[in-house]
């Protein structure tokens, strides 16, 4: 890859980022029909105090619209392209559920594998577990959010500063470090028997991919994930304005947001999105970063529609979305419907990200580069838009693959 310059940043591209910027957005605006899907998507920006978002959509894997709205750095003055990339947050979570099912048809893991004792794919950490409950969890308990683990209390993904002094850490955990601090706690109950939302499950899946596959967690995504589906601009987010990576945007919590404390326990005042949670350090629970485009590139090497490759077999794809009951969470998707409809949402300071995969093939991304008030209910927001804009202007979008 090279690095080529858009007129607006420069940053190294894989071919759909080349394409977005050299054809797509001197094309999209000529289909006079979706004008008004724009002006409700600016609209809904102005609404919200939103500074900049970034839409995808694709129908039977053709990338069939793709837009930037708004600023992808304000002060700037650099507008979002579809080709900028944003935290991803818990959109994550999907990514690191296709790389255990990549360790599963490799032959490398299965999902009833347990996680610790004499057999558990974690057996390195088995002198610190004091509750034997830890010993019946499988590695799908972890994809489903029924490992046993609870947020009562604080989630500790979020709560790096009191993970420190209730370990008498000087620096913030790493993987290792939070794993064993968190093994020493009991679980909240048997697993299996509640659902309950885990970051944690999602680091101990990263630490799994780690351990079965002999790589590094964020090198096993790469070459056995992204570049497979033919994605090259996936990254892991940094924590500070300083991280910023080339052709990623700038985040903005709400307007009335106070500072915060930095994560890492220096002491200094902070933008809650520049250093209130450790994002790098929350790996396949919420650490990666790509554009709209190439996540719909990679949703579509996954749903089993003709078109675009997959990379998984179809049993797999059918596996992680096959819906159970409302209690139950899909593998790495959010939420399944019995109709068949897929959703993932994400959400940090600063980042809001919704996938909408439909039972007819189209697939729906937004992304933005600002969080409000709502927190992570935005998303009860933004499905109603998207649900509007595909019945109201989805017979307009142009028949042309644009990937």
């Amino acid at each position: 890859m090279t690095a080529v310059l858009t007129g607006v940043f420069s940053y190294a591209q894989g071919p759909v980022d080349k394409y977005l910027n050299e054809t797509l957005e001197n094309s999209d605006s000529f289909v006079e029909e979706l004008k008004p899907l724009d002006e409700r998507i600016d609209s809904f920006l102005r609404q919200w105090n939103i500074r900049g978002a970034s839409l995808a959509v694709t129908r039977n894997d053709s990338l069939v619209y793709a837009k930037g709205y708004g600023w992808a750095d304000k002060e700037s003055r650099e507008r979002m392209r579809p080709g900028h990339t944003m935290r991803l947050a818990s959109v994550s979570k999907l990514i690191t559920a296709i790389g255990i099912m990549v360790l599963q048809e490799e032959g490398k893991l299965n999902l009833q594998s347990p996680v610790f004792g004499p057999f558990g794919v974690l057996d390195a950490y088995d002198d610190l577990i004091t509750d034997d409950n830890y010993y019946a969890i499988t590695v799908e308990h972890l994809l489903r959010h029924q490992a046993g683990f609870t947020t009562k209390y604080g989630d500790p993904m979020f709560s790096t500063r009191n993970v420190m002094r209730q370990f008498g850490l000087s620096k913030p955990p790493t993987m290792d470090q939070m794993i064993r601090c968190q093994l020493t706690l009991p679980l909240d109950a048997e697993p299996g028997t509640v659902s309950e939302y885990s970051n944690f499950g999602y680091l101990l899946l990263s630490a799994i991919i780690e351990k079965a596959s002999g790589m590094s967690y964020e090198d096993f995504i790469q070459e056995k994930v992204f570049a497979k589906a033919g994605c090259h601009g996936f990254h892991i987010a940094g924590n500070y304005l300083s991280d910023r990576a080339e052709g990623e945007v700038k985040y903005y919590p709400p307007d009335d947001s106070n500072l915060i404390s930095d994560f890492n326990g220096s002491g200094q005042m902070v933008p809650r999105c520049y250093g209130g949670n450790d994002v790098t350090g929350s790996s396949g629970a919420g650490a990666w970063a790509g554009s709209a485009v190439e996540l719909a590139l990679l949703i579509s090497s996954i749903d089993a529609i003709f078109g675009q490759p997959d990379i998984l077999m179809p049993f797999t794809i059918m596996q992680m979305g096959r819906y159970i009951d409302e209690d139950t969470f899909a593998l790495g998707w959010l939420l399944s419907s019995p109709e068949g409809e897929l959703t993932r949402t994400g959400s940090f300071a600063g980042t809001n990200a919704l996938v909408k995969l439909y039972p007819d093939g189209e697939c729906w991304i937004l992304l933005t580069n600002t969080s409000t008030w709502k927190g992570t209910r935005l998303a009860r927001e933004t499905q109603p838009l998207l649900s509007t804009l595909r019945r109201d202007y989805g017979k307009f979008l142009p028949k042309k693959n644009l990937f």
